[in-house]
């Protein structure tokens, strides 16, 4: 079937695209991508093209059945309703908003142009409305950013606060979000739901750490796997990246190698952290994930960064990055060290932090770590 990219980013371009490639008879639609081939496979809803914090561009190639099975799921856990798009339309978790939308059979709110709680919470509110005298549930998505950025202006605007309250559920992706922010938004009345997935998942497919009907979890070797109807067909023009990612096990089941660290403890999944984001100090392995989670509880430090880094005398170390001008680095890093000394053990402690205005993030609003790490610290890592 054909494939055909969005002549823009705008999300209304996408919005379109999709109701025809996942409702309609196609074309399959291409975000993100360039050179990529004018047919793709028949069942083909969406071509994914994202690099994410690795710098390794990939295309992900989605099914129709994948992202419907996804948006159906998400529904039946958290209830059906109205959406706000506030991430980017180009990447999996946006298009995902646009896809529950067209599935429940609403037109999706969107925000546009660049994220800002005043906006945000303008359009939230504008979408209160009512069927036969019942409210309409609303939902939205949200990057960890975005949510420290509208808990930071609810402090002094209530309207924004009103938002935060007037959604049924916030779903909260990208990466992982610090015990202090979820606290931050309970107490707001703000209603969290924490997801974990990926591109190749269709997006969030596993919430507050329970998978979503027809999703199934396993650890081999300390790896988390998962299969499914939302998983992804594949890597578009990689067929050996596909089955080595993609694997089919005796039984015939096929499943993600997600490359990350997990436990599952009563079906209940937590993630230590990306397998290969370790550094070896001192001869001993250490997961800077587990650092980053130990540095993100400390108040203001909820968005740092952790970096590998040269280490002279141990090898390899780790720098903290974090947007927090007012604080000063020196005591900061003492903070730092005896947070992370206790929380994984000495061996662990940050060699440095580094305070700036402003952390460079990606399009998908997740930080840019290639750009930090170059700046920073080992860019080779």
């Amino acid at each position: 079937m054909k494939l055909e990219a969005v002549a823009s980013d705008d999300p209304r371009d996408v919005l379109r695209a999709l109701r025809h490639a996942v409702l309609g008879a196609g074309p399959a639609v291409a975000l993100g991508g360039d050179g990529l081939p004018d047919e793709v496979p028949v069942g083909t809803g969406v071509v994914i093209t994202t690099s994410g914090s690795t710098g390794v561009p990939k295309s992900v190639a989605l099914g129709r059945n994948a992202l419907i099975a996804s948006a159906f799921a998400t529904s039946a856990r958290i209830g059906e309703g109205a959406w706000l798009l506030a991430v980017p339309a180009t990447y999996v978790a946006g298009a995902q908003v646009l896809v529950r939308a067209l599935v429940n059979g609403r037109e999706p709110a969107i925000l546009a142009g660049p994220f800002r709680p005043e906006p945000f919470a303008a359009a939230a509110l504008g979408m209160a409305s009512h069927e036969n005298g019942e409210r309409i549930p609303t939902y939205t998505s949200l990057v960890p950013a975005q949510l420290h950025r509208l808990l930071d202006a609810s402090e002094s605007d209530s309207e924004v606060r009103r938002a935060l309250r007037s959604f049924e559920r916030i779903l909260i992706g990208g990466q992982s979000l610090p015990v202090s922010l979820r606290e931050r938004a309970a107490a707001v009345g703000a209603r969290i739901v924490r997801t974990y997935g990926s591109t190749e998942t269709s997006g969030g497919c596993v919430y507050d750490g329970v998978p979503l009907d027809g999703v199934t979890l396993s650890i081999v070797d300390g790896e988390v796997r998962i299969s499914g109807p939302t998983l992804a067909d594949g890597y578009l023009g990689e067929p050996g990246r596909t089955a080595e990612v993609f694997p089919v096990d005796a039984s015939g089941t096929r499943w993600y190698r997600t490359g990350d660290g997990g436990e599952l403890a009563d079906g209940v999944l937590r993630i230590t952290g990306r397998l290969d984001n370790v550094i070896v100090s001192g001869g001993v392995n250490v997961s800077l994930d587990r650092v980053e989670a130990a540095v993100r509880g400390i108040p203001g430090l909820e968005s740092a960064v952790v970096i590998p880094a040269d280490d002279p005398r141990w090898g390899q170390g780790s720098i903290v990055v974090a947007a927090a001008p007012g604080l000063d680095e020196r005591e900061t890093l003492q903070r730092v060290r005896a947070e992370v000394a206790a929380a994984i053990g000495p061996v662990a402690r940050p060699a440095r932090v580094v305070l700036v205005d402003g952390l460079p993030l990606l399009a998908s609003g997740k930080p840019d770590r290639a750009a930090l790490r170059q700046r920073f610290g080992s860019a080779k890592n």
